[in-house]
């Protein structure tokens, strides 16, 4: 699953720390969901698309192989 965290954030000017805690997690979390390591629990999808002020389907989009 592709996400636009990172670049959503970097059009807040949200770092990594700020975003991480307010939304509960650690730094590394966000980083590790940046770059598609680790996709978030539905309740951690929720905080981050409202602290991007974005929908959790436009922050998310899953690319299904045909």
């Amino acid at each position: 699953m592709e996400n636009r965290i990172k670049e959503k954030r970097k059009e807040l000017k949200i770092s990594q720390a700020d975003l991480a805690k307010k939304t509960g997690v650690t730094r590394q979390t966000i980083n590790a969901i940046e770059n598609n390591k680790y996709d978030p629990t539905l309740s951690l999808a929720f905080k981050l698309s409202a602290e991007l002020d974005i929908t959790v389907d436009e922050l998310f989009q899953h690319h299904y192989n045909e």
